[in-house]
C-alpha cells in the first residue's frame, strides 16, 4: 500500500500515479516545465523564459515572486478537495477542470506567494470558493487560470486554443492592465477597474471569480508587507465589499468588511474583538432564554421554523459605535436572530407570533419582502424589546430568500433556478450591470467612470413611484432630477420641471419613500452645469457631464490649445510648426487618439500642459531640433502677438461651461486680480488671487496653476456677496434694497442676522454686478444711506 502524502489538499492514501493525476509537487528546486503535459507552446520553455516571468513578479501586490518573504516550502498541491466539491459537474467537465489545473500549474512553475507557498495554491483556493457557489465549469477553469495571462508568458490566444473562447474571455476580463501604459498608479488602477466592470457587465461570472480572488487574498494578507496592508484593505472596503453587497453576496460582503477592518484599523479591531468575546459569556444566558421562549411560541401555533442566533460583524458594531457616538457597552443589539420558514404567508404569521411574545420598538419594522432591496434581498426586519429591556433584532424569511440573502446573484448557480426569488435577484443584478454600460458610454475617462460607479455602490435606497404606479429604487438622498435620469438619459437632459405628489417642486427636491414623481420635459432644454451640484446618482452625473462636454467641446479645445501653446513658448518651441511625426509620438505616450483629444484633456485638467510641453521639447530635441520649429517663424493658437519665451496669460471672457468656471468661494468679478487652477476633470477654475482656498491649493499643486486675466470684451454679470451693517428699525431692509437697485444692481438673495446687544442687524446680500466699478457704485450708494453703518464685500 502506498504511504499517504502530506499535501495542501486532501489526497488520502492512494497510489502515486493516482496522486499525481490530481496534484503537483513543488519545492524550492525548480522542476522541469511541462511536467504534467500542459503544453504552453514554445514560448514557455527554457530557463530564459522562466527568468523573464519572474522579472514581472512585482507587477502587482499579490502576484507571484521567486523570492518570497518566507523561504519557499516543499509542498504537494492537490485539487482533491476541489474535485470533491465539483460533484455536480459532468465527467467531461471535470476532466476539463483538471486540464486547466495542469495548465495553470505548469504556467506558474517556480513562482511562489509571499508566504512561501507555491503560487498555484492561490488559484486552487479561489476555485474552491467558486465551487462552493456551484459555479459552472467555465468559471472554475477561469478561477484556476485567472493569473496566467497577467503573470506568465501565456497569451489569450493560447487559452483560446486550449480551452475555447468563452474561458479565454473570462480570464482576460480578470487580467489587470500593464501599469507601464499609464502615467500614474491611480490612472492604471482606475482603468483596470473600468475593464473589470465592463467585463462584469458582459458576464457576471467575471466579478464572482474576482470576488473569490480578493477574498482569498484578504484571508492571506498577513504575508503582505505591513505598509501595503492598509492600502489593500482600504481598496477592498471601498470597491470590492460594496460590489459584493450590491450583488447580494452577503457572506462575502461581511467577511471582506471584517478583514478590511482588521488590517486597516488593527488596534480598534482587537479592542472590539476582545469586547465581543467578553460579552459572549455575559449575554449567553440571555440569548438562550430568548431562543427557548421563541421556539416555544412557534411550537404553540404549529409553525415549523429554523431559528438561528448570530453575532453582528465587528465592522458593523464599530460603524454603529461611530455613527451613534456610543461605547461598546451601549451597543446592546450585538446579537440578531434569524427565523426561516417555508412560505411568505408563514413569514407574516411568524411576525405576529414574535410581536405577541415581545413588544415591538416603534419605527423599527421594515418589510423587504413587499419591497426588496436593490440587490434582491428579501426579509422582514423587526426589533423587539427583549428580556431586561434589551433590544433584540429578528429577521424572518423563507428558505429561498435565505439562499438569495447569503449568495445573492451566485444563488442562480448554487440553488434551484426555478424560484421567483432567484429570477428577481438576477433581474436586479442585470439592471445594475446595464447601468454600468450607460455610465461608461457617458464617462470621459476611467477615473471619472470609477468615481461615478463608487457613487452607485450605495447601501440604502428610497422607493418612489411613476404616475403609472411602477416602482423605482434610487439611492438615499436622490433628487427628482436623478429620477428623471433613471428613466432615461434623454428624459433627464430635457427635464424642465417635476411634480412630486401632484405638487410642482424644484428639480433639486430630495425624494422620500412613497413619492409619486412626474417629469415635465421640453425638447429645447439642455443640461445645466449647476445640476452637478445636487444630483446623487452616477448615471445622472455621467449623463450631464457627457452632454456638457459635447456642447462645450469647441470651447475646451480652444482653451487647451492656448494652454499648450503658452507652455511651449516657455520651452522656446513654436507649436504650429511641430511635425506630424512628433505629434504621433506624443499621442502614443499620452494614449490620446488625436491632437484635439489631447488639448481637450488639458483644458479639463486631465493632463498637465507643462508636462506635455516638456515632452514635446524632448521629442523635438531627439529628432535634431529643426530650427524651423523654434519660436520666431510662426505661431499657433495666440495670433498677432510678438513672439516671446515669457508666459502669456490666458484671457477669460466671462463665459462658463465645462472648460471654465468661476468659484463660489471667492466670487471673482472683472477687475479683480485672478488666477486659474486646472482641476482634475473640472476644467479651468477661476479664483481671486488672495482667495484662501486658492492659496491652500496652490501650496499643494503649484504646477496646476496658470496665469489668467480678464478679457476687455465681457458681456455678462457676476455674483458677489456683501455684508451690510445697519441700525435696527422699521423699513430698514426696504430702504437698503432701494439703495442697491438705484445703482442698477439686481439682488439674487438676502438674509438677516440680528445683533441685539449692539442694536444692529447684519443684512447679507448676493448681488449681480458687471465689474469692480459697478460694485464700487453700489457700495457708494449704500454708504450714502443713513441706515447703513458699514459695507463689506465677503467671501465664503
Amino acid at each position: 500500500m502506498a504511504q499517504p502524502l502530506t499535501t495542501s489538499g486532501s489526497i488520502g492514501t492512494r497510489s502515486p500515479s493516482e496522486v499525481l493525476s490530481n496534484a503537483s509537487i513543488h519545492s524550492s528546486q525548480t522542476s522541469e516545465p511541462g511536467l504534467f503535459g500542459a503544453s504552453l507552446g514554445s514560448s514557455l520553455s527554457g530557463s530564459a523564459v522562466l527568468a523573464s516571468l519572474l522579472a514581472q513578479s512585482s507587477r502587482h501586490l499579490f502576484g507571484p515572486t521567486s523570492q518570497p518573504i518566507v523561504p519557499p516550502k516543499q509542498q504537494v498541491v492537490s485539487i482533491s478537495a476541489l474535485t470533491a466539491k465539483l460533484h455536480y459537474l459532468k465527467p467531461d467537465e471535470l476532466a476539463l477542470v483538471k486540464k486547466a489545473f495542469q495548465f495553470a500549474d505548469s504556467a506558474h512553475l517556480g513562482q511562489y506567494r509571499q508566504s512561501g507557498e507555491p503560487y498555484i495554491t492561490h488559484p486552487v483556493a479561489v476555485a474552491e470558493l467558486c465551487a462552493s457557489w456551484r459555479l459552472d465549469a467555465s468559471s472554475i477553469m477561469a478561477a484556476l487560470m485567472h493569473d496566467v495571462i497577467e503573470d506568465t508568458g501565456c497569451s489569450q490566444d493560447d487559452l483560446v486554443a486550449q480551452f475555447g473562447p468563452k474561458v479565454a474571455e473570462l480570464v482576460e476580463g480578470l487580467t489587470k492592465l500593464d501599469k507601464l501604459e499609464f502615467q500614474s498608479h491611480a490612472e492604471a488602477q482606475a482603468e483596470s477597474f473600468r475593464k473589470m466592470f465592463m467585463a462584469m457587465a458582459r458576464d457576471v461570472r467575471v466579478i464572482l471569480v474576482k470576488l473569490a480572488d480578493r477574498t482569498h487574498n484578504m484571508q492571506t494578507l498577513d504575508a503582505v508587507p505591513i505598509e501595503k496592508r492598509r492600502r489593500v484593505a482600504s481598496e477592498t472596503l471601498e470597491i470590492y465589499a460594496p460590489i459584493a453587497h450590491r450583488l447580494g453576496l452577503n457572506v462575502i460582503y461581511r467577511e471582506l468588511q471584517d478583514l478590511s477592518f482588521r488590517y486597516s484599523m488593527p488596534m480598534r479591531f482587537r479592542v472590539i474583538e476582545d469586547a465581543v468575546k467578553r460579552a459572549r459569556g455575559n449575554r449567553k444566558e440571555m440569548v438562550e432564554k430568548i431562543l427557548q421562549a421563541t421556539r416555544m411560541s412557534f411550537a404553540k401555533v404549529g409553525i415549523e421554523v429554523d431559528l438561528q442566533g448570530r453575532e453582528k460583524t465587528l465592522f458593523s458594531i464599530y460603524m454603529k459605535m461611530r455613527h451613534k457616538h456610543v461605547s461598546f457597552s451601549q451597543v446592546l443589539d450585538v446579537y440578531a436572530f434569524r427565523v426561516t420558514v417555508h412560505s411568505i404567508d408563514e413569514c407574516y404569521r411568524a411576525l405576529g407570533v414574535l410581536h405577541a411574545l415581545y413588544k415591538p420598538m416603534p419605527g423599527k419594522f421594515k418589510d423587504y419582502i413587499s419591497i426588496p432591496k436593490l440587490n434582491g434581498y428579501q426579509s422582514l426586519h423587526t426589533t423587539l424589546v427583549g428580556p431586561s429591556g434589551v433590544p433584540v433584532e429578528f429577521q424572518i424569511r423563507t428558505k429561498d430568500m435565505h439562499a438569495v440573502a447569503e449568495a445573492g446573484v451566485a444563488a442562480h448557480w448554487a440553488y434551484k433556478e426555478g424560484s421567483p426569488e432567484m429570477s428577481e435577484v438576477q433581474n436586479r443584478a442585470h439592471q445594475w450591470l446595464q447601468s454600468l454600460i450607460d455610465i461608461q458610454d457617458s464617462s470621459g475617462d476611467s477615473q471619472e467612470f470609477l468615481e461615478h460607479v463608487k457613487i452607485d455602490l450605495f447601501p440604502d435606497a428610497v422607493y418612489v413611484f411613476t404616475p403609472k404606479g411602477q416602482i423605482r429604487a434610487l439611492p438615499r438622498g436622490a433628487t427628482a432630477l436623478d429620477f428623471a435620469y433613471s428613466v432615461h438619459s434623454d428624459i433627464g437632459n430635457s427635464c424642465v420641471a417635476v411634480k412630486i405628489n401632484n405638487m410642482q417642486l424644484p428639480l433639486r427636491s430630495e425624494l422620500k419613500n412613497g413619492d409619486i414623481v412626474e417629469v415635465v420635459t421640453s425638447t429645447n432644454n439642455q443640461p445645466n452645469p449647476g445640476w452637478l451640484a445636487f444630483v446623487r446618482t452616477g448615471k445622472a452625473r455621467a449623463s450631464i457631464r457627457h452632454s456638457l462636454k459635447t456642447k462645450h467641446y469647441g470651447e475646451s479645445l480652444q482653451l487647451g490649445e492656448r494652454l499648450l501653446a503658452n507652455a511651449l513658448r516657455q520651452q522656446g518651441v513654436d507649436a504650429g510648426l511641430l511635425s506630424g511625426a512628433i505629434w504621433e509620438k506624443l499621442l502614443h505616450w499620452t494614449g490620446d487618439k488625436t491632437r484635439e483629444e489631447a488639448c481637450v484633456n488639458i483644458a479639463l485638467g486631465r493632463r498637465s500642459h507643462q508636462e506635455l510641453a516638456i515632452r514635446l521639447k524632448i521629442l523635438l530635441d531627439e529628432e535634431g531640433g529643426d530650427e524651423q520649429m523654434r519660436l520666431g517663424s510662426g505661431d499657433w493658437a495666440v495670433h498677432h502677438e510678438p513672439h516671446s519665451h515669457q508666459k502669456q496669460a490666458i484671457l477669460v471672457d466671462g463665459r462658463e461651461g465645462m472648460s471654465t468656471s468661476f468659484q463660489s468661494c471667492c466670487h471673482p468679478i472683472p477687475g479683480d486680480a485672478i488666477i486659474g487652477y486646472l482641476g482634475k476633470g473640472e476644467g479651468l477654475q477661476i479664483h481671486v488671487n488672495d482667495c484662501q482656498t486658492a492659496l491652500r491649493m496652490l501650496s499643494k499643486d503649484s504646477d496646476k496653476w496658470v496665469e489668467v486675466e480678464w478679457s476687455k470684451d465681457i458681456h455678462r454679470e457676476f455674483e458677489v456677496n456683501l455684508a451690510v451693517d445697519t441700525h435696527q428699525g422699521k423699513g430698514v431692509l426696504a430702504r437698503v434694497a432701494s439703495s442697491i437697485t438705484s445703482a442698477d444692481c439686481n439682488i439674487m438673495n438676502v438674509s438677516m442676522e440680528d445683533r441685539y446687544k449692539e442694536d444692529a442687524v447684519i443684512i447679507r446680500f448676493t448681488l449681480q454686478v458687471a465689474d469692480r466699478l459697478h460694485l464700487s457704485k453700489v457700495m457708494r450708494s449704500l454708504r450714502n444711506n443713513p441706515d447703513v453703518m458699514r459695507v463689506v464685500r465677503t467671501r465664503a
